[in-house]
């Protein structure tokens, strides 16, 4: 699931143009565009705002995650701006729990509420207060946000239930409800519903339906598929006569085969297996060098870095540093250097010995030397230095590039931790 459009609370949804062999889609909205999102919040605002004022309660089923956090931070806005008193409250359980990730994780969110999380919090509602069962029965307006979304169960239906009888309440569809549920049935103009215990349940509330859905509409479909410009589409989630209608605006569009299957459908598609790229045998030795393997192993994958040049059709992995020269760039190296303190007597080659047996050990695979001085290099951009007199504490450095990032930090904690060294201090 996805939306290209912005939330209050999480950006637009975004790919790179990484043209995949298969993009796989939801298509729940498959034939709907929707209008104006500023123009759905005005209407859903006016609705809540007019239900309230003549004492009436307002019920929307949401589910868990996106669309009640996104019409909480709606309401909460409003509620602040216009002073309005009448409590707004939302189902304990998975939404609160919803919330605490939302403010644990809020660099996830939109830009605007990162920029002005330092001054306030818009998942630290003022407004809104967990929902209690008792409150059911409650005298006087209030606007509850109950799970699941589609009334087919739990807490929502048991509110809808109680309140449906009472035409000065409400109940605003804020998503897509699946056919056979409650949801859908009132959607649908359903005025009398039979209940699981044969009971008619009269409707009298006002229902309305307004798209606060989290799944993209067809325009959104097809910005995604621009974006990504994918060979095929495999079309899922959604109506079959809907995404017959989708499929082929696809294929007229972009003119790239597109597939709708049923649950449990196989479907097989013809995919290029390999691309071909040129890369210099010198290259390849260097590489295969720094880890002691010549020739590599061809059974064990190994990291190789290179620059991927296109030139026309032609792609080509060349060493990084004659990429950076053709493009005028110059080449900037990064270290890390870390120390560490061994209490141990003795000469200072004594306990590099001691290192460089204990390395040769765990990095078989590496070309490791060892130098008059004491000095332990592995694979030539690593390097390990031993210095301290016979009587004092033993520094060890630890100096690796930005590219070893992975062996530094293990070869670190493998010095503090291995129990033939003295405990590190």
């Amino acid at each position: 699931d996805y939306n290209m459009t912005p939330d209050r609370h999480l950006g637009a949804a975004w790919i790179d143009k990484c043209r995949p062999d298969l993009l796989i889609t939801e298509s729940t909205y498959a034939t709907t565009i929707r209008d104006s999102k500023r123009c759905r919040e005005r209407d859903f605002l006016k609705k809540v705002h007019d239900c309230v004022e003549k004492g009436g309660k307002v019920l929307i089923p949401v589910f868990a995650l996106g669309r009640a956090q996104e019409l909480c931070i709606l309401l909460e806005s409003y509620w602040d701006r216009m002073n309005i008193k009448v409590p707004i409250y939302f189902s304990l359980g998975l939404t609160e729990k919803a919330n605490h990730y939302y403010k644990l994780f809020i660099t996830w969110t939109s830009q605007k509420i990162k920029k002005t999380f330092v001054q306030r919090n818009m998942f630290e509602f003022k407004h809104i207060k967990p929902f209690d069962r008792a409150f059911i029965d409650n005298p006087g307006p209030m606007v509850v946000f109950a799970t699941p979304g589609m009334l087919h169960a739990g807490l929502s239906l048991q509110i809808f239930k109680k309140w449906a009888p009472n035409e000065l309440n409400m109940v605003i569809m804020p998503g897509y409800c699946v056919a056979g549920t409650v949801g859908h049935k009132i959607l649908n103009g359903a005025r009398k519903l039979e209940l699981e215990n044969k009971q008619i349940l009269d409707v009298k509330l006002s229902v309305q339906y307004m798209s606060f859905s989290a799944h993209a509409d067809a325009k959104g479909i097809m910005q995604l598929i621009s974006q990504c410009e994918p060979r095929n589409v495999m079309l899922v989630h959604g109506e079959a006569a809907k995404m017959d209608f989708l499929k082929n605006k696809i294929q007229q569009e972009f003119g790239i085969d597109c597939y709708k299957p049923a649950n449990g459908e196989s479907v097989t598609i013809e995919t290029t297996h390999n691309i071909h790229v040129d890369i210099p045998l010198s290259l390849l030795k260097r590489e295969a060098s720094k880890t002691g393997l010549l020739p590599p192993d061809a059974k064990r994958p190994r990291v190789l870095h290179g620059a991927l040049v296109m030139r026309g059709n032609r792609l080509q992995i060349i060493d990084p540093s004659q990429a950076l020269k053709e493009m005028g760039v110059e080449e900037h190296h990064l270290r890390f250097t870390s120390t560490i303190s061994i209490e141990e007597e003795g000469p200072g080659n004594k306990v590099a010995e001691k290192i460089y047996q204990l390395v040769k050990r765990k990095l078989k695979d590496f070309s490791i030397h060892y130098s008059s001085d004491g000095s332990i290099s592995i694979s030539d951009s690593l390097l390990i230095q031993v210095s301290g007199d016979e009587d004092e504490t033993k520094s060890v450095l630890v100096s690796w590039s930005h590219q070893d990032e992975d062996i530094g930090s293990f070869l670190l904690q493998l010095l503090r931790e291995d129990p033939s060294l003295v405990q590190a201090v």
